[in-house]
């Protein structure tokens, strides 16, 4: 029986990968007394003691327990921003051509941004097929949850409900959000995409669009379609064709469940590609419990919703 830790299993996406994980038969989850879950000596000895460590911390904690880790052969599965274009560390969409093998053979995996996942998943297939030019500069507007802003926000949306949390949120207006990093180099796109996250007053759910003109592409409606039906073919990404909702697309539309849709719509001038899937499914623990069972050698679904 394989041993598993969640070092911050306090926060939201640490919780959810605590519920997925808790009735596994196949895993053992070491845990921590409220007392010592901060105390590095004992953070140390449980990563040590684990085959599996999942990180759920902020950037510079998640930095430290990778620190406590150097010498031990434990896989590391961080789920912060702190290293995803690190050398050394998989990053952790085994969906994009060539991630699968690495993530497999990892013993430090960087799970993916929730934002992220969304342009990834859309944009990996136009520049890996020669569809866009690397040198295109795409824009992606992504629409989330609250539940990804963690416990602050979370609080703010559930018990606060002031006035201004009532209507979607746009933020990252400085367009220095952190996610945009690991969207370039994961895409090999040369150019930073145009990008506009809005948060709004549901829990989960996530839906990221990126628009195609026939000045980006000659791409069709159909021959995008068919090159996501072709590239998608294994793991917790699928295409799927009219996935509309009688002309509207809802956000949370995967909420509580761990796979991602992709879909194409518009006409042969004007194109949109989406995106759908939970922000702490797919888009966080979902993707980190998948990252964990490649490692394992089983399949990858074990113990997810799909």
């Amino acid at each position: 029986m394989k041993k598993v830790f969640i070092d911050g299993s306090a926060g939201t996406t640490g919780l959810r990968i605590y519920e997925r994980l808790s009735g596994r038969e196949d895993l053992s989850l070491i845990t921590l007394s409220e007392e010592n879950r901060k105390d590095p000596a004992a953070r140390k000895d449980a990563i040590f003691g684990a085959d599996i460590a999942f990180l759920c911390l902020p950037d510079d904690a998640a930095k430290e327990a990778a620190i406590l880790a150097e010498g031990s052969d434990t896989c590391i599965i961080d789920t912060s921003t702190a290293h995803r274009t690190t050398e050394g560390w998989a990053y952790g969409f085994p969906e994009v051509a060539g991630l699968r093998e690495k993530i497999r053979n990892s013993k430090r995996i960087a799970n993916p941004g929730c934002h992220a996942s969304g342009f990834i998943s859309l944009a990996a297939p136009l520049t890996e097929y020669g569809i866009i030019a690397k040198d295109v500069q795409l824009s992606c507007l992504s629409l989330t949850g609250y539940t990804g802003g963690g416990k602050k926000m979370i609080a703010e949306y559930e018990t606060a409900k002031t006035e201004p949390l009532n209507a979607p949120r746009l933020y990252g207006l400085s367009q220095s959000h952190k996610h945009l990093a690991e969207m370039t180099a994961v895409t090999g796109l040369l150019k930073a995409p145009v990008f506009c996250p809005i948060v709004a007053d549901f829990p989960c759910g996530m839906e990221a669009v990126v628009a195609l003109t026939s000045d980006m592409t000659k791409a069709t409606v159909k021959e995008l379609s068919e090159a996501y039906q072709d590239y998608y073919k294994n793991g917790l990404v699928h295409f799927q064709e009219g996935a509309d909702e009688n002309g509207y697309l809802t956000a949370n539309a995967f909420a509580g469940r761990d796979d991602m849709e992709i879909s194409v719509f518009g006409n042969e001038e004007r194109i949109l590609l989406v995106s759908r899937f939970d922000n702490l499914g797919k888009g966080a623990s979902g993707a980190a419990i998948q990252n964990m069972n490649i490692v394992l050698g089983i399949d990858e679904t074990t113990g997810l919703i799909v």
